[in-house]
């Protein structure tokens, strides 16, 4: 499991909690779960791809 976090405002995404607001369930697999077109819910500003795994 890992968590993703946005570079601009520090929005933190964990794949084993999951984010139900976001549609994606505990245990989500980010690479293939996760639209390449989808963008932080927070910011809006970063895209999936801009993203950095702190864990």
């Amino acid at each position: 499991m890992a968590v993703y976090q946005c570079p601009g405002c520090d929005y933190r995404i964990d794949t084993e909690v999951g984010d139900s607001a976001e549609g994606f369930g505990p245990g989500f697999d980010w690479d293939s779960d996760v639209p390449e077109d989808w963008f932080c819910p927070d910011c809006g500003v970063r895209d999936k791809v801009d993203f950095d795994t702190i864990s």
